[in-house]
């Protein structure tokens, strides 16, 4: 057995240093987070320009708040203009006109919460569940709505009511 030398000054130790800090870092990057489990951290949230439910789920995330904030209308024409076709926007203007309500929502009002699900794809669309949650307190109810996106631009295409 070859007995253990102490490192002399100027040895190898100051070329591992470099080495070490790469494998410490690479490490803790493999590790989950410790830190967000502790009280006191700031919630944090992370997205990407993924699959086209994503981006239903920010568009719905975005209209959502701006639907519940009192003059917004620029700022949700904007969120129309970015996520939704040109056809479908004219649509929902027709509808609106029919039935005196917002025609991404299928309400007179903002709901509470929302909830968007991956659904089938084929032919070059896709298809997403939009669960809107409303109500207060103990006491909700849910309306669910079908949106369909075109899978090579990602835009929302359609929106129907599900039920």
């Amino acid at each position: 057995m070859t007995p253990i030398r102490p490192l002399r000054r100027g040895s190898g130790l100051r070329r591992a240093r470099p080495i070490l800090a790469a494998v410490l870092l690479a490490a803790v990057a493999a590790v989950p987070s410790a830190a967000s489990a502790e009280p006191g951290q700031a919630p944090a949230r992370s997205g990407s320009p993924g699959p086209a439910y994503e981006r239903v789920a920010h568009f719905y995330g975005a209209y959502v708040d701006m639907a519940s904030t009192s003059g917004s209308a620029k700022a949700t024409a904007a969120l129309r203009t970015f996520y939704l076709t040109p056809d479908l926007r004219e649509r929902l203007l027709d509808w609106e006109r029919r039935h005196d309500a917002d025609g991404v929502l299928r309400a007179q009002n903002a709901p509470i919460a929302w909830r968007v699900t991956a659904g089938d794809s084929g032919m070059g669309k896709t298809t997403s569940t939009v669960r809107l949650t409303w109500g207060t307190g103990q006491k909700h109810t849910y309306t669910y709505l079908t949106v369909q996106s075109d899978l090579a631009t990602r835009r929302i295409t359609d929106i129907r009511s599900a039920y």
